[in-house]
């Protein structure tokens, strides 16, 4: 999606030109293997920290279906991604894309950041992709608090691997405006991202029972005739351009004690799926 020039729904050549990436193996270091779960970095511009991640981690007893279902429930992710500060739908483009706010804590003592961004999905059978890009929204211009981020291609494949088990693939790069230490990326592979899919992997064998208890019958990523959202005109819409945004230098911070520590372990907040 990057070398669009206009905001535009992705078809299914973007599909499939991400499902190609996050099955590529050319270009990638492995930085992280372990539990089931591996971390690829493709460093871009060492001298902005802009790079690619790839993590896979392997889901031997959580469905295909299942894992489609959290990453789409924003109600849910409110719930086990401890790393949002807000997040939700702006608006309905199509029947399987749409357009959102996410904004997320960054390791201290870096700024937080925010995203604007179009999501798409597409069940193919067992395998589904959800991939977004940033957009900006009149409504939505970047706040004094955050440093507006811009996702160039983010997104997620997950392909069935059995009746209850299943392989994702994340796969992001995300321009995060601004020149970072070199700890932030090395944390970023080696810590976060294999962090954040075991969190999410969690989420995943807990989320059936949730859902019961939580509208039970209403996903629109599947139905969407329960779409609550307000009709989108693309038209509203322009691409947010990584050269429109401050560049905040963040390149001399050192890492902040409390994010050292943190380091011990993933903390109890898991446990609070509620």
């Amino acid at each position: 999606m990057s070398g669009r020039d206009t905001v535009q729904i992705p078809d299914d050549r973007d599909f499939g030109a991400f499902r190609a990436q996050c099955e590529s193996e050319r270009g990638w270091s492995l930085s992280y293997c372990k539990g089931g779960v591996a971390v690829w970095v493709q460093l871009l511009e060492p001298e902005r920290s802009l790079h690619k991640i790839k993590c896979r981690m392997e889901c031997k007893d959580v469905a295909a279906a299942t894992l489609y279902d959290v990453l789409h429930d924003i109600e849910y992710r409110r719930k086990w991604d401890t790393n949002v500060i807000e997040t939700f739908d702006i608006g309905r483009l199509t029947v399987n894309s749409d357009v959102g706010y996410y904004a997320w804590r960054c390791p201290k003592p870096l700024k937080n950041r925010d995203v604007i961004t179009l999501r798409s999905w597409l069940p193919m059978g067992s395998d589904y992709i959800i991939m977004n890009y940033s957009v900006k929204h009149p409504k939505y211009p970047p706040r004094k608090d955050m440093v507006r981020a811009v996702s160039i291609q983010t997104g997620y494949l997950i392909e069935g691997t059995g009746a209850t088990s299943c392989t994702i693939t994340y796969l992001a790069q995300v321009d995060p405006k601004g020149s970072l230490p070199k700890w932030v990326v090395n944390k970023s592979s080696q810590l976060l991202a294999p962090r954040a899919m075991k969190r999410m992997y969690k989420a995943c064998l807990k989320y059936p029972e949730w859902k019961q208890r939580h509208e039970p019958g209403f996903k629109p990523w599947l139905f969407p005739e329960q779409s609550r959202l307000p009709a989108l005109p693309l038209a509203e819409l322009s691409l947010q351009r990584a050269e429109s945004l401050e560049n905040i230098d963040e390149s001399a911070l050192s890492e902040g004690r409390d994010e050292r520590g943190d380091e011990r372990g993933e903390g109890s907040d898991e446990d609070s799926l509620t």
